[in-house]
């Protein structure tokens, strides 16, 4: 038996992952509430919960020991996620460290991007464009990290980008690599673009887990609504109409949060043996984070669409947060083409 034999099949937690989750779970119900959340909602970003978290370690634990990081693993990175997602919080932590992540792999990170003190942004569209691209935490960062041909590059502005409104309430804006006031090129060449595709992995996996955590939280809300209204003497919760519902959004939790540590695992322990599973847990959450958040919305009636209602804050980031890295399609598309090319090869391997 190989030492990883047992692990490929056996995802579940360890003390110091439950203990983790619970940490930055406590974190994110004291410091972000759904008022705080509605009050970031104009430039998608809270600057105060950011320098908490931070001060937490959150950017720190990302980074390799080497720079001065904690070095934990993707697994661990995706707790941290889906707590995130939970409280739909105000913060570019995922689109910060996965751009961190890559610039400690060329060797290129600062000290004061590591602790968070300045924001790092990462185009995570999975297709390579030219010219002008939306980048979700552009209009806040103090770098951004794009593809150009074949380079990997760095882009500065002495102005930041505007920020651009957009439906998941992210601090979103349009980048023009030919209008930054500074443009380094960090790497070339084919090493320096699969790095650049980990991290458009890693961006995948942990948006995935952070609409795993949306989705519970969505669960939760609908299944105590479900709870507290009566239909002909009976909790409405008590219904096939809701309650399948609601058993389908456990279900896609589960198999979510499965699928991410699944992928977090192989990524970190065997990265060429499943590559394709960051994807798939992406386009699986993508679709069926608006789903569930779609249902719990109907659930509650004319009080989930209204202005006010945490379901409806739900609802605009499932949907948005995905197109952050343009067409989920896209992703869908490298899992077709990564299959196909394993299976191409099998024939030939035997």
């Amino acid at each position: 038996m190989d030492r990883f034999e047992l692990r490929r099949l056996d995802y579940s937690l360890t003390e110091d992952h439950t203990a983790l989750q619970a940490a930055y779970k406590q974190f994110f119900a004291t410091h972000c509430d759904i008022e705080t959340v509605r009050a970031a909602e104009e430039s998608g970003f809270d600057k105060n919960l950011w320098e908490r978290l931070c001060a937490m370690g959150a950017t720190t634990m990302a980074l390799p020991e080497s720079v001065g990081g904690d070095g934990a693993t993707l697994v661990d990175l995706a707790l941290v996620a889906e707590e995130i997602g939970r409280a739909v919080a105000p913060v570019p932590w995922i689109d910060h460290v996965c751009a961190a992540r890559l610039l400690a792999r060329i060797g290129t990170v600062e000290s004061e991007v590591v602790n968070g003190k300045q924001l790092a942004a990462l185009d995570p569209h999975q297709d390579s464009v030219s010219g002008a691209r939306l980048i979700p935490a552009a209009s806040i960062a103090d770098a951004i990290i794009i593809r150009d041909g074949q380079d990997v590059v760095r882009l500065s502005f002495d102005t930041r980008p505007v920020h651009v409104d957009n439906i998941g309430r992210l601090p979103m804006a349009w980048v023009d690599p030919a209008a930054a006031d500074s443009r380094t090129v960090l790497a070339s060449g084919p090493d320096a673009l699969a790095e650049y595709q980990r991290a458009l992995d890693e961006w995948r996996l942990l948006t995935a887990s952070a609409l795993v955590g949306m989705v519970e939280q969505t669960m939760t809300i609908a299944a105590e609504f479900a709870k507290t209204r009566y239909t002909l003497g009976v909790p409405i919760g008590t219904l096939q109409a809701i309650s399948h519902p609601l058993a389908n959004m456990a279900i896609t939790v589960a198999s979510g949060r499965n699928l991410a540590y699944r992928a977090g695992w192989f990524m970190d322990n065997e990265p060429d043996e499943r590559p394709e599973l960051a994807a798939s847990a992406f386009v699986f959450m993508a679709e069926e984070a608006a789903k569930a958040a779609t249902m719990a919305v109907h659930i509650q009636g004319g009080l989930g669409v209204s202005a006010e209602a945490a379901a409806t804050a739900y609802l605009v980031r499932a949907r948005g947060w995905p197109l952050a890295g343009g067409d989920p399609g896209a992703s869908a598309c490298r899992i077709a083409e990564i299959i196909a090319a394993r299976e191409t090869a099998s024939p030939a391997a035997n």
